[in-house]
């Protein structure tokens, strides 16, 4: 049987589940997005009002011109970049002597997974990222044999507070010796 432990912040939830006993032994840590109402409200709303416009003015002139067109194009590209590969759960699967299964798992029913042998994984390392816009955490593991750090939630930037149990499990998996640093 698994114990589950759940954190709410924000969009995100965040769900831990450990097995008991060698079967099942897994550490799976779950980052999942909590989609609101009002979101999908306010693209409705958006989208009538995109539509809408164009309707009205080629009702009012009696013809269709490049305006119209336009307005028509644009809303469809703007319609498709709003629904872009909604991103529902990212997973974080840990083995014990195996190694880590990197899941993504996309609105469309669209699953991508990763596996990382324990051997190749030589750190976890939890950083910021600094932009001119935002500032966001990022946890990321060291490849061996790799030039670029390997991102764990590469859709999803959820808060330091979810990411902290990741990295020391991810830690104590591959017996990293830093672990004991503590993060606030």
């Amino acid at each position: 049987m698994a114990e589950a432990l759940a954190i709410a912040v924000g969009k995100y939830t965040y769900v831990h589940e450990v097995g008991k006993g060698p079967p099942e032994a897994i550490d799976a840590h779950h980052i999942v997005v909590r989609r609101s109402r009002e979101k999908g409200f306010n693209l409705c709303l958006f989208t009538l009002l995109l539509f809408a416009y164009p309707t009205f003015l080629l009702f009012r002139q009696g013809k269709l011109d490049t305006l119209h067109i336009w307005s028509l194009v644009i809303m469809t590209l703007l319609m498709r970049l709003f629904l872009k590969k909604p991103v529902k759960k990212e997973s974080v699967l840990i083995l014990p002597a195996f190694g880590v299964q990197l899941e993504t798992q996309y609105g469309s029913g669209k699953t991508v997974r990763q596996f990382v042998p324990i051997s190749r994984i030589l750190k976890p390392v939890l950083t910021e990222c600094v932009t001119p816009i935002t500032c966001y955490w990022s946890l990321s593991l060291i490849i061996r044999g790799e030039e670029e750090l390997m991102l764990v939630f590469k859709e999803l930037r959820p808060p330091v507070k979810m990411l902290a149990p990741i990295w020391k499990a991810l830690c104590a998996a591959i017996e990293c010796g830093e672990c004991t640093e503590t993060i606030t």
